[in-house]
């Protein structure tokens, strides 16, 4: 005698569904789903990974290369100036990275994804706090690469350097991602966006401070580094990295001066306030400009 199976579901095999009702609950999850998708798009893309690594890679040892030889700080030993532009090559890689990630919203609105997530029954935030958070981790992930470098241009594996250097990135991702969202809070296409970044990144990293020293700079061009925000994260970085260089206060005050309001020099933790208070503004605005969107 045979036996069949019933035709239903079984009760095992039915799936729950939570129904979102715009809670702080709901919200925290959407903000997950969204920034966990970010990861796995970073994930499944293998060629972002390694063509993003590209030009960071030439900056530091073709162009770092190359200027070695011709720049003496005068004062004590030589210092490879591949280890002076090391910080600098980092904070360029969260630069391209994390303006790339906030792309992904100008193409979500491209192609109607985006207006599908907006009319979940969540707060605009959620998806704002969740694109951030995951073009942060993105990233931060693609910097943590270049950190493996180190040894090559002489900064040292220090457990103490390593810590400082990952919650340094972690900062300086958050800023530009909210940046980059901000900008693409009303972009309707990529190759608008593409555009109005070029006229930005370009002039961010080269006025951080990234591949010269802020010091004895033209009037004009020193105002300009000083409203240049990713100035104040490079600064730290460099900071932290000669901090861990046995080399001569002279060579150390040559090559890390520091940013400076008049003779003033930052110090650390009111740089690292300005960072968090330029990536609340941007988040801020950000959200209310979703906020009205249809």
């Amino acid at each position: 005698m045979t036996t069949t199976a019933p035709l239903g579901p079984r009760a095992s095999d039915v799936v729950g569904v939570s129904v979102a009702r715009g809670s702080i609950k709901d919200d925290l999850r959407a903000t997950k789903m969204v920034w966990k998708r970010e990861l796995i798009r970073y994930y499944r893309n293998r060629v972002r990974i390694i063509t993003s690594l590209a030009q960071p890679i030439l900056f530091l040892f073709v162009l770092g290369g190359g200027l070695s030889p011709i720049i003496k700080t005068g004062t004590g030993p030589h210092i490879d100036f591949k280890t002076f532009m090391y910080p600098g090559v980092i904070a360029m890689t969260i630069l391209f990275t994390a303006i790339f990630s906030a792309v992904s919203i100008v193409w979500d609105r491209e192609f109607g994804f985006l207006r599908e997530m907006m009319v979940a029954p969540i707060r605009r935030g959620a998806l704002v706090t969740g694109k951030t958070l995951g073009g942060a981790t993105v990233a931060t992930l693609q910097g943590v690469v270049m950190l493996l470098l180190g040894p090559l241009v002489h900064v040292p594996y220090k457990p103490v350097l390593l810590l400082e250097m990952v919650a340094y990135m972690g900062l300086c991702a958050l800023m530009i991602t909210s940046i980059g969202v901000l900008a693409a809070s009303r972009m309707q296409q990529v190759e608008s966006f593409q555009v109005v970044m070029q006229l930005f990144v370009l002039p961010m990293f080269f006025l951080a401070g990234a591949v010269f020293p802020l010091t004895d700079l033209p009037t004009w061009l020193s105002v300009l580094t000083k409203i240049d925000p990713l100035a104040y994260i490079v600064d730290p970085m460099r900071r932290a990295v000669f901090g861990h260089i046995n080399i001569s206060a002279a060579a150390r005050h040559t090559y890390s001066p520091g940013l400076h309001w008049g003779t003033w020099r930052l110090p650390t933790s009111l740089e690292l306030l300005m960072i968090a208070v330029v990536t609340g503004v941007c988040l801020a605005i950000s959200v209310v400009m979703f906020s009205k969107q249809d």
